[in-house]
């Protein structure tokens, strides 16, 4: 079958289930939920929903520990809903993506309890070892959550086996070719059901390097030099797509953990078929503007930083493969707590919004993203529920985690919506399943759809203005002012080959300005562009409020104040 990449032209919309909305009043949230605000999902101009897990679990990592691959939970609303909801998407010509978790499974999963129990054909599914003879754990390898051992002793087998994450989400051996006709029968049971793809999860980890050696002692992340990239990873990705994807017109997407644009290319190729190996991939580049790797190491927020990140990305795939755009998701806080600014979250949200939305790639919008959610702020460590949270920095003071918390949990994302002021900011009539944001009566998608400047309807604007220019899909990337600290500036300008078939009333350049600062400033574009002759095209402020470039071609910039100008260009090539 022929793939159309039809996701190059589309915008996403990542929705965490049980945080969306309630539709059965239990206090999860559900995909009647989902399907009662598809309306509201696609006014934002949105193509597709890419779903976190929906799949059965016992829910020790909110999904992420799957215990059978081909059902959705009951608490979702079981395949019942999910039938339904595909359906009333593609209605709405809405792509539904599908979470993909392959690198580990729950303890829970059939598979699992046989290859605890050496129960053929089941018996090397897991990465199973023994005790060194002097008693030792079989390597150094560290769990990302957990903060120790990956090693798990299990009394029912005698042996260790291996856990990246949680002690309950044991990795799948996927050197076994069993192991990997399951994934090939996972992928086609929901391809043939209707889906249009699938987000993989860590999946640059399911090749661990032969003979499992010790790594280098990294805190937290030893192992990650022999597991990340291994031996077979291209060869395994290629089978699921030789074999499986290929036969269908969808689309793949990679998280990538230490991912470089240079590494990106051997698995995105689109110049060379033997690299092309998945569509686009998740770096993690972007969220290091104010941390180290993690978000439990942090540092100042640096614009520097994030704008040396998307220049990375822009330039170093352009014309040889395809971005993926995000600023938010279920594994990150609120970005306007992190990279914004909470007293100015609305202004702040409207320049972040157009500091991504107008790169080359295709941009994911996650969960009360369009609206401002910030980062939630308990009194106390027990409101907190995720594993990887609660197993940061124990031997600290209680107050110096909780500072930590507040800054860096992945709880923050996953607070229910806030849809109104009212009772549990309208995401249910029961108590929900996780505590609501305290802000929830001024911060919601009731009160900013009657304000006509809220951050809703401005990312309303954004998208639809993106899908409607071929520059944004087509256009090289060039950036002013790299050494900026308060200034975001770049434009995307069509060359020569890709200006067939644009007509003069459509840009074939466009210049993106947003300010990352508290305080108002004169900017001046220099370069040869004037903006008393370019076309404001979209403005993060109100008309009266923002100011006209004068007689210089300088005008006053607001706080996190954002525009796109469509600039003349008569230049060749």
């Amino acid at each position: 079958m022929t793939q159309t990449q039809w996701y190059k032209d589309g915008v996403f919309y990542q929705i965490w289930p049980r945080s969306f909305k309630d539709g059965n009043s239990d206090g999860m949230g559900d995909l009647w939920g989902v399907i009662d605000k598809l309306d509201y999902i696609k006014s934002l101009n949105v193509d597709g929903i890419w779903f976190s897990p929906l799949y059965t679990s016992p829910g020790v990592d909110c999904g992420y520990d799957i215990s059978d691959y081909m059902s959705i939970a009951p608490e979702f609303g079981g395949m019942e809903a999910f039938r339904r909801l595909l359906s009333e998407a593609h209605v709405r010509n809405l792509r539904v993506i599908m979470d993909l978790v392959v690198n580990h499974t729950s303890d829970e999963h059939e598979w699992f309890q046989k290859s605890r129990q050496r129960i053929d054909p089941y018996t090397d599914y897991y990465i199973w070892r023994p005790k060194k003879p002097n008693g030792k754990l079989p390597n150094n390898w560290s769990s990302m959550f957990e903060g120790d051992s990956a090693w798990q002793w299990d009394e029912v087998r005698g042996e260790y086996y291996l856990h990246l994450f949680a002690i309950k989400q044991p990795d799948l051996n996927m050197d076994n070719p069993l192991v990997r006709e399951e994934v090939k029968k996972i992928l086609k049971f929901w391809l043939d059901l209707g889906v249009d793809g699938f987000r993989e999860d860590v999946i640059t980890f399911i090749s661990k390097k032969e003979g499992l050696p010790d790594d280098l002692p990294i805190p937290g992340f030893s192992g990650i030099l022999k597991y990340n990239h291994g031996p077979h990873i291209h060869e395994y990705l290629q089978e699921f797509r030789r074999d499986v994807l290929s036969h269908y017109d969808c689309m793949t997407l990679a998280e990538a953990p230490l991912v470089t644009p240079k590494r990106a290319l051997t698995y995105i190729s689109e110049t060379d078929p033997a690299q092309h190996d998945i569509d686009m991939m998740i770096q993690f580049q972007c969220m290091c503007a104010d941390c180290l790797f993690s978000d439990y190491v942090p540092m100042k927020f640096s614009l520097r930083r994030l704008k040396y990140a998307f220049r990375e990305w822009q330039t170093k795939l352009y014309g040889k493969g395809w971005n993926m755009l995000y600023l938010e998701n279920h594994d990150h806080p609120r970005v306007i707590s992190r990279y914004g600014s909470e007293k100015f979250r609305t202004a702040s949200g409207k320049a972040l919004a157009v500091s991504y939305l107008f790169q080359q790639g295709t941009p994911f919008i996650y969960q009360g993203q369009e609206i401002g959610m910030t980062n939630w702020r308990p009194e106390r460590i027990d409101r907190y529920e995720d594993v990887q949270t609660l197993n940061q920095h124990l031997k600290d003071p209680e107050e110096k985690r909780l500072k930590l918390y507040h800054r860096a949990s992945r709880d923050s994302a996953r607070t229910p919506m806030q849809w109104t002021g009212g009772l549990h900011a309208g995401f249910s009539e029961h108590e929900p399943w996780f505590y609501v944001n305290e802000n929830y009566k001024t911060v919601n998608v009731e009160a900013e759809e009657k304000d006509p400047d809220s951050l809703l309807n401005f990312y309303r604007k954004a998208v639809a203005l993106r899908k409607s220019l071929k520059v944004v899909r087509y256009g090289k990337y060039k950036e002013y002012g790299k050494l900026s600290g308060k200034l975001y500036v770049y434009e995307r300008v069509l060359g020569e080959s890709e200006r067939a078939g644009v007509t003069d009333e459509e840009p074939s350049r466009i210049l993106v300005i947003c300010s990352f600062s508290e305080k108002s400033m004169r900017f001046r574009m220099r370069r040869g562009i004037d903006l008393r002759k370019a076309e404001l095209l979209l403005c993060s402020l109100d008309a009266k409020e923002a100011s006209v470039p004068d007689k210089t071609g300088a005008f006053i910039l607001r706080p996190y104040e954002a525009r796109v100008y469509r600039i003349s260009d008569n230049r060749k090539g």
